[in-house]
């Protein structure tokens, strides 16, 4: 007798890697006849930030770490929120602006709960998941980004030289 691999969390989906994110792949994975409301949320990568025009976003990660930091975001919104599902992906290496850097499908019984478990997912992914970013500008420049500090820590200034705050692509 062959042993086979786990099969997937049918109730969390986390991926972090350097495939392109397909929306219709994320809502594929989430919907159910039980839900009425699938909500989709894609962070894409901005042409500018602080005054300056941005041509990339060079994305690097730990990536078993964030995987599984990741899943347990999703675990987190959908008990605190009352989703029925979560898949989420995050994208690793250099993007354009106008690519998808992450996605967020959440499938619920109701819209205020997959509103409220989609937008945990993205802010605990801005303070949580091991994922870092540099920006690269059309001056030459470089700047790493900071995410937002955890809830109670001290803030940081996570300003690039020369720049009024701090980037949140």
């Amino acid at each position: 007798m062959t042993s086979r691999p786990a099969p997937p969390d049918p109730v969390v989906r986390a991926d972090v890697s350097p495939d392109p994110i397909d929306p219709a792949r994320l809502v594929e994975r989430v919907g159910g006849e039980g839900d009425g409301a699938v909500v989709l949320f894609l962070g894409t990568v901005r042409d500018h930030n602080h005054g300056r025009t941005v041509t990339s976003l060079a994305y690097e990660a730990y990536v078993p770490m964030a995987r599984r930091e990741l899943a347990a975001i999703a675990r987190e919104a959908l008990a605190l929120h009352g989703a029925s599902r979560i898949a989420a992906a995050h994208r690793t290496g250099t993007l354009e602006p106008g690519t998808a850097s992450v996605g967020i499908a959440v499938a619920a019984e109701h819209r205020d709960a997959a509103y409220r478990a989609s937008r945990h997912v993205i802010e605990e992914v801005k303070r949580r998941l091991p994922v870092w970013k540099e920006e690269r500008y059309a001056d030459g420049g470089r700047a790493w980004l900071e995410g937002h500090p955890a809830p109670g820590a001290p803030a940081r200034d996570a300003t690039p030289a020369g720049a009024p705050g701090e980037g949140d692509a």
